[in-house]
């Protein structure tokens, strides 16, 4: 453990992922797949859009860590032509490249020094973040796709 950065932080970087499974592990395919309403994300767009966010959050430590407080758009999955390519992933293929990214994220977190995380980037959005910031930014976003994930897990309409 990096006794630097926030515990409330870092047990959240360790741990707050591991209960995509916990929510998922009792749905069947279909109910993975299953899009309640066409024009919004089911479970698995939702799970994409973690993994692919997942990679983007530590491609932007890196630059923030190597760059002079470098800009940053909000990612929006509509605008990325790649997107598409993720949610054809099957659910079981996201979890596991999610879990297994995190472990290398993780591990970046424990050779950050106090230094590198008073580096920051300019959000369009939120200005001026700091690594720990745009961490804890990272994580509640996470959160928030995670129950997103759990509502549609207990939709009566697919799990009853």
């Amino acid at each position: 453990m990096n006794p630097i950065i926030p515990l409330s932080i870092s047990d959240r970087l360790k741990t707050q992922h591991l209960a995509l499974a916990t929510i998922t592990f009792h749905l069947s395919a279909e109910q993975l797949i299953y899009k309640p309403v066409q024009e919004k994300w089911g479970i698995r767009e939702n799970m994409a859009h973690l993994a692919k966010y997942q990679i983007l959050f530590s491609e932007r430590i890196d630059k923030i860590l190597t760059s002079d407080t470098p800009n940053f758009e909000p990612y929006r999955a509509e605008n990325d032509k790649q997107f598409e390519k993720w949610v054809q992933k099957s659910p079981e293929t996201l979890l596991g490249e999610i879990n297994f990214d995190r472990k290398f994220l993780n591990e970046k977190f424990e050779s950050l020094t106090e230094t590198d995380l008073q580096k920051a980037g300019i959000h369009s959005t939120f200005g001026k973040l700091n690594v720990s910031v745009w961490t804890e930014f990272f994580l509640l976003h996470e959160a928030h796709h995670l129950f997103t994930i759990f509502k549609l897990a207990h939709t009566v309409s697919i799990s009853g």
